[in-house]
């Protein structure tokens, strides 16, 4: 294909790489669509055996007299009836052909993007929390979503129509100039015009395009927002204000998609003319030899025809570089997420970890989500296996950022945390993770069924082990009550249960994966005080015999605590039984 630089012809090779697992059907594709020229060089034949030999006096030519049999070219009545058949066999073949490219371009197509698809998905969970706190899930959405298809557009709409054309070009070009010589150069005149139009265009395009791809992504931002926070939206009557704020992105993408629409229509434009140019140049020259004799007129209007098929090819070639522009910036752009390395990287002989027995060991440890802001400074503490360790501080002081560096959300800036005296950086991510369960603040749902979201943490658990962990976390009773019980679905985000209803299913599904490491996240600020109640006592049940981290506003909380940790301005220190804690702190706890 016909790149307009250096990055294309590297993208391209991205592409036949990552097709790799469909290369056959490539193979295949490419192999049935070149029967199309010789099936398109067949098409006028019938008409110029019906001029030449039919209505004029024309011998056959003399290929067609070693394949067909004599009797078929005794009189002009058989020869009318072999045009006909002709017409009709050829017509078959063609339609039999597209059929077969049609079927096996179709299963191809999808096969890619749905591998390249999965292929994104999958890296785009792998990559690190501070890589989607910068780019937000929007435009990771959009480069799956939109973007990967490309893939289909390039390969299969683009390649092979590109090369099929290429090889109809060059089989036009061979028999125009056995015919006549002069008119196949007079006709391939416009070549280096349309080269010259192709180039300059594409240029253009791709640079457009590559903007408006950061258009729509950018409203399809808002409409993520404002669908994921409708409550807020509603709260405060902001929705005519979010539908500005939409059609103001919106219309970005509008404006640029029409003047594509102004490059991409001169290019037609320039196009046009210019084959209409050298056609007009054929026939002025064609007419001319055959009324000096030295063209019949059958092979005149065979050039003709061949000449409409000369161009085709090249116009599809020239309008495939042009139209390839999109699926080049969005394979592109599904590349560069790909080319995104995560923050936390896992070794390559990582140590596996069965069972952590839960002692935790921060040294040093300070961590900055931007460089020279940091949230925490010189972190050292101690926590013993089985221990129940309260934080405290102020709104945003870094408490929670402080578990995510146990759970490898992130990696310290500087220091170490060691899991049983191991750094936890030597440990595999998925064994890591094992090793805690977490319970936040606002809890997650999926939009399934209660059942499928208690067994999350460990996929394949069994009814009688689901039921268990709901009776532990004071949820089997309400669950019960409702029309489907525990096939019951919670809709998105589980939003038809209350947020008491939501914390115990959070707190059943803690009680499934049954971690050593425990860390529950402010687990009762958003229930009122009888669910409180049953939290609570369902959490004295889950914190046994593990190593628990508990943040919390709330001194009652603390009771049990063998180790408290204040957090203030980035120090973390010891503040064991609540001695020494600040008055901002004890203030905070009591709101």
């Amino acid at each position: 294909m016909a790149f307009t630089n250096q990055n294309d012809a590297t993208l391209f090779g991205q592409l036949l790489q990552q097709a790799r697992p469909c290369w056959p059907h490539l193979l295949g594709i490419l192999c049935l669509s070149l029967l199309a020229p010789p099936l398109a060089l067949l098409a006028p034949l019938p008409i110029k055996i019906a001029v030449d030999s039919v209505i004029g006096t024309q011998p056959l030519p003399e290929f067609l007299n070693t394949v067909i049999p004599t009797f078929a070219t005794q009189s002009a009545t058989a020869l009318l009836v072999l045009s006909a058949a002709l017409v009709v066999v050829i017509g078959l073949l063609m339609y039999v052909q597209g059929l077969a490219v049609w079927l096996l371009e179709t299963y191809a197509g999808e096969k890619l993007v749905l591998d390249f698809r999965a292929q994104l998905f999958r890296h785009v969970q792998r990559l690190s929390l501070s890589y989607h706190d910068r780019k937000g899930t929007t435009d990771s959405i959009y480069r799956i979503q939109y973007d990967a298809p490309a893939i289909q557009w390039i390969l299969i709409n683009g390649m092979t129509p590109f090369v099929t054309s290429v090889l109809t070009l060059a089989g036009m070009i061979y028999v125009t100039a056995h015919i006549e010589l002069q008119l196949a150069l007079v006709a391939l005149v416009v070549s280096p015009v349309l080269f010259i139009l192709t180039r300059s265009s594409s240029r253009r395009l791709r640079r457009h395009w590559d903007k408006i791809k950061e258009y729509e992504s950018s409203a399809m931002s808002v409409v993520q927002e404002v669908l994921t926070s409708m409550r807020v939206v509603k709260a405060f009557g902001q929705e005519d204000r979010e539908h500005e704020r939409f059609v103001h992105h919106a219309s970005k993408g509008m404006w640029g998609q029409m003047r594509l629409a102004f490059i991409a229509g001169g290019f037609d434009l320039f196009v046009g003319v210019t084959i209409a140019v050298g056609t007009a140049a054929v026939l002025f020259i064609g007419v001319r030899h055959v009324q000096a004799g030295t063209l019949t007129l059958g092979n005149l209007l065979l050039v003709m025809a061949y000449l409409a098929q000369l161009y085709g090819p090249l116009q599809t070639i020239s309008k495939k570089v042009v139209e390839l522009q999109s699926s080049l910036s969005s394979a592109g752009r599904a590349f560069s997420l790909l080319a995104q390395m995560t923050d936390v990287p896992e070794r390559q002989h990582a140590k596996p970890i069965e069972r952590a027995k839960g002692a935790i060991t921060f040294e040093n440890v300070s961590f900055a989500y931007a460089e020279g802001q940091y949230v925490l400074r010189d972190a050292s503490f101690e926590v013993n296996p089985g221990s129940l360790v309260g934080i405290i501080g102020a709104t945003g002081a870094g408490k929670t950022t402080l578990v995510s560096l146990l759970t490898r959300f992130y990696d310290p800036t500087a220091g170490a945390i060691y899991l049983d005296g191991v750094d936890l950086r030597i440990y595999k991510l998925v064994d890591l993770r094992n090793q805690c369960s977490l319970v936040l603040q606002d809890p997650v749902l999926f939009s399934t069924t209660i059942a499928e979201n208690i067994a999350y943490a460990r996929p394949g658990s069994g009814e009688e082990r689901i039921i268990e962990a709901a009776k532990a976390a004071n949820a089997h009773e309400f669950i019960m009550s409702l029309p489907h019980r525990y096939e019951t679905q919670v809709g998105e985000r589980g939003m038809s249960l209350s947020g008491g209803e939501r914390q115990r299913i959070s707190l059943a599904r803690a009680f499934v994966k049954d971690a050593p490491i425990l860390i529950l996240d402010e687990p009762t600020s958003a229930v009122d005080v009888r669910t409180e109640a049953f939290i609570i006592e369902a959490m004295e049940k889950l914190l046994r015999s593990r190593t628990t981290f508990i943040i919390t506003h709330r001194i009652s909380m603390l009771k049990n605590c063998n180790t408290i940790l204040q957090i203030e301005d980035g120090c973390v220190r010891d503040a064991t039984n609540g001695e020494g804690i600040s008055t901002q702190a004890g203030t905070d706890m009591l709101r």
